[in-house]
């Protein structure tokens, strides 16, 4: 077991506190000492430039396959170069009619190195792995589509 902290912090810049112009920007520090300044969707009323929750969902997610992947690929001895995902979390009305994110797609593009390259085959067979091992992935009810990129 471990434990994982962030502190999130907001604070109000104006007396006008009403649901359109109150200020959603606010900060996550880790605690490694990294703060994020995040805010949210700019179809909230968030800031455009900062990350907003739904983006650092897609990237935890994304984030967690691909260190997962790279694990399953050193175990299995097979070097990558470059490992490059563009994820893509759809937020929408589940069957319970709340707004969620309720798809991920995962278009992990992989480039291996050196003299043990493995086929499509065993690829697609290490991201089923690395999705079913992901500790993020294993945490949620989004649906997760892995479309390798080749």
């Amino acid at each position: 077991m471990s434990e994982h902290k962030i502190t999130l912090s907001w604070k109000s810049e104006s007396e006008d506190f009403s649901y359109k112009n109150y200020d959603r920007t606010h900060s996550w520090k880790f605690e490694g000492g990294t703060v994020v300044k995040a805010s949210a969707a700019p179809e909230y009323l968030g800031k455009k430039e900062l990350v907003n929750p739904e983006e650092a969902f897609a990237a935890s997610l994304a984030s967690c396959h691909m260190l997962t992947f790279l694990a399953i690929a050193s175990i299995k001895k097979y070097i990558i170069e470059i490992y490059e995902d563009k994820a893509v979390a759809i937020l929408e009305k589940n069957e319970k009619s709340k707004m969620a994110i309720t798809k991920l797609f995962l278009r992990p593009k992989v480039t291996f190195k050196g003299d043990n390259i493995p086929d499509k085959t065993i690829i697609d067979k290490m991201h089923h792995r690395a999705h079913i091992e992901c500790f993020i992935a294993n945490s949620v009810l989004t649906e997760i589509i892995i479309e390798p990129m080749f």
